[in-house]
């Protein structure tokens, strides 16, 4: 057997082994080329995403990962949809009003909103339910607050988080604590005020009180959505 195929059967048996991937209902495909792995497929959720992405990683001899995984969508949406939605839901939030919105549509780039005095751009495009963001925006929380906003689009199955940061900032677990707290304050199916955020390199923990199972599981995957979490580790009790 070849060393590409070694690194392939070993990748998979570490695929095999996290639950959440979850591979006899959530079959992935993978390839080998010159040193880089591929993975395709279509996993439940966000966190079978990054953890499959981790485990691969992790294999000794994989040196790149070409991502083609997709989350299976929460409704079923075309492209155009999902894209207006993601648009809207920027509009909408007030930490973007002075940032210029725009979206490419058919392959031309479409202002969506021109503020008087622009402080940043975000462009949105979307490809099989993939939702990519670029542009630049003055700051690390906004570059997360939208990456967190375009995943809540029902239609969005992956989020490529391209957008720079201008002007440059350093980057650390206290900001994603802070982003993940926002996450949660801005979810209207949760109540942040009952959950505590602690990050550690990369891995966020969730501690606290919630009263439904499903209030859980949004904590945790709003965590999860967070541009540069690694791992969430929830340790939410439920109590009615």
């Amino acid at each position: 057997m070849s060393d590409g195929r070694q690194i392939v059967e070993t990748v998979r048996k570490a695929l095999a082994s996290e639950p959440r991937i979850d591979l006899a209902h959530h079959p992935l495909r993978l390839s080998w080329n010159a040193g880089d792995l591929t993975i395709q497929g279509e996993v439940a959720d966000i966190a079978a995403k990054k953890l499959a992405l981790e485990r691969a990683a992790a294999v000794a001899g994989v040196e790149g990962i070409v991502d083609r995984l997709r989350v299976a969508a929460a409704e079923p949406m075309g492209d155009d949809q999902t894209r207006t939605l993601v648009c809207d839901a920027l509009l909408q939030d007030t930490a973007f009003a002075a940032v210029t919105i725009s979206e490419w549509d058919k392959g031309t780039l479409v202002p969506v909103r021109v503020p008087a005095l622009s402080e940043g751009l975000i462009t949105v495009a979307v490809s099989d339910g993939a939702v990519t963001l670029d542009g630049e925006v003055p700051g690390l929380g906004l570059k997360r607050l939208a990456g967190v906003l375009a995943w809540w689009v029902p239609g969005s199955r992956d989020v490529i988080n391209g957008l720079g940061v201008t002007p440059p900032e350093s980057d650390d677990d206290g900001e994603i604590t802070d982003a993940v707290r926002i996450a949660l304050e801005k979810d209207p199916f949760v109540d942040a005020g009952q959950i505590r955020v602690s990050t550690h390199d990369a891995i966020v923990v969730l501690d606290g009180l919630v009263p439904t199972a499903s209030e859980r599981e949004m904590a945790e995957c709003d965590a999860w959505y967070v541009f540069g979490v690694d791992r969430v580790i929830n340790r939410i009790e439920v109590r009615p």
